[in-house]
């Protein structure tokens, strides 16, 4: 039998996490025993290891003029962050060796967010799914990553709720449905994600594809009646479907309709 040579992952040229996740422990490890201070230190690491990946995707984009694939990029970069976030809360200060069931967390992305792209200055939109039975833990770790990535200078909208919460209110609210129908799985446990995307398909999603639509189309209206009539951006609201956050966000706009049609295959 041939011997099977194995060679190490290559560093991912968007973002070096290995490399990062060593200086991590390597920060623990100075500052065990004064969380605050490995605290400090991590949001300062992160901020110029965001710095830094955000010049590289600048240049990047000077060379190649793709402006999606460095919204790709630059969301990839904040993904990776986000997970490295985690792990340091969950190994280095909140670690649980016997974790219990309620010491479970899924962190997903929502909103513009969820959807994979990103400006520079893009919004954050987190949820963090907790289990049923919650304990500190769960509040513990949310804090540790919003706080960091607050300190970093980002703007990070964020919700803390358990599954029946999140159908609860995504029932109730257009702008909290709209957020959920783009989620998209970060890190942690992945099964409560699963759970999720299982019961709002069918609670939520399920057979309310037209009211869903028209109420997209009232709140669409509501924005364009308050801006005068006219679209902020000259045609593009006319086109489509308004996102949460009244489409604020110049990337909202190319993918209302997707929103739009992802709800109605859901209900098909």
């Amino acid at each position: 039998m041939d011997k099977v040579v194995t060679h190490p992952k290559a560093a991912d040229p968007r973002f070096d996490s290995a490399r990062v996740s060593g200086d991590i422990a390597a920060l623990a490890e100075a500052h065990a025993g004064n969380d605050q201070a490995f605290r400090t230190a991590l949001a300062m690491m992160m901020k110029a290891e965001l710095a830094k990946a955000r010049a590289e995707a600048e240049a990047e984009l000077l060379r190649d003029r793709h402006g999606r694939r460095c919204a790709e990029r630059l969301c990839f970069v904040q993904d990776e962050i986000i997970r490295l976030l985690f792990r340091a809360a969950t190994q280095y200060l909140y670690n649980s060796p016997t974790p219990s069931s309620s010491e479970r967390m899924s962190v997903v992305a929502t909103g513009g967010y969820g959807r994979g792209l990103m400006a520079p200055e893009s919004d954050i939109d987190l949820l963090f799914i907790l289990p049923y039975k919650q304990t500190a833990w769960g509040e513990q770790v949310a804090e540790v990553i919003l706080y960091c990535l607050w300190d970093i200078g980002l703007k990070v909208g964020h919700a803390t709720r358990s599954v029946d919460e999140c159908v609860r209110q995504a029932r109730a609210d257009m702008t909290i449905r709209t957020a959920i129908l783009e989620t998209r799985f970060l890190t942690g446990d992945d099964q409560l994600y699963a759970e999720l995307v299982e019961r709002f398909d069918k609670e939520v999603v399920e057979g309310t594809a037209a009211e869903f639509v028209a109420a997209k189309l009232a709140e669409r209206d509501q924005v364009i009646a308050r801006d005068g009539g006219r679209p902020s951006i000259p045609g593009a609201l006319m086109l489509t479907i308004v996102l949460d956050q009244e489409c604020s966000g110049i990337l909202g706009h190319p993918h209302a309709r997707v929103v739009t049609v992802r709800c109605e295959a859901k209900t098909a």
